[in-house]
């Protein structure tokens, strides 16, 4: 039980971290950067600030409308993770793809969607779409919630023994 505790206390931790970075007054970070720094700061990754690789990702990548950037960003932090745990190349890339994989599918369960663009009912791109959409505050809101789901998922991998089931959970045989 302990186990459990220990990684809802991180979850807890990141969740609160997210709101703070996510919800800063200059909104600064979108979800993709809020997630992928989060995580990497919660898996205790290089330069966690560091939010370069996911600037392109918020708004479904380019604000195009895809896939959610919380998942986006999320998918960033654990193949990092997979990398440092794990020494096969291709063995990093196939458990990061399942746990990626099976965040995406209780997203989309949870959710009902994964494209931004269905979740936020804005298209980002279109003229005044990105400040209709902050004036509505659904970022405050619906994107929050989405952002706090992934993390809570995800930030518990950072945990040596939630990562071992984890990697146990990819490995194991089909019907196992």
């Amino acid at each position: 039980m302990a186990e459990q505790d220990g990684g809802a206390g991180a979850a807890v931790d990141a969740i609160a971290l997210a709101r703070a970075y996510y919800l800063e007054e200059r909104h600064q970070f979108g979800c993709a950067e809020t997630v992928y720094m989060v995580l990497k700061a919660a898996y205790g990754l290089d330069d966690p600030m560091d939010s370069a690789a996911a600037v392109a990702l918020n708004g479904g990548i380019a604000y195009s409308g895809g896939l959610c950037g919380a998942i986006t960003g999320a998918a960033l932090a654990v193949g990092m993770l997979a990398e440092r745990r794990i020494s096969s190349h291709a063995a990093a890339k196939r458990v990061a793809r399942e746990i990626v994989a099976d965040t995406l599918e209780a997203f989309r369960e949870v959710h009902g969607a994964v494209d931004c663009r269905v979740l936020i009912g804005y298209d980002l791109r279109a003229p005044g779409g990105h400040e209709a959409f902050l004036a509505s505050e659904v970022w405050r809101t619906s994107c929050m919630r989405q952002i706090e789901f992934v993390v809570a998922r995800l930030a518990r991998l950072a945990d040596a023994r939630a990562w071992e089931r984890a990697v146990r959970d990819v490995e194991a045989p089909p019907g196992a």
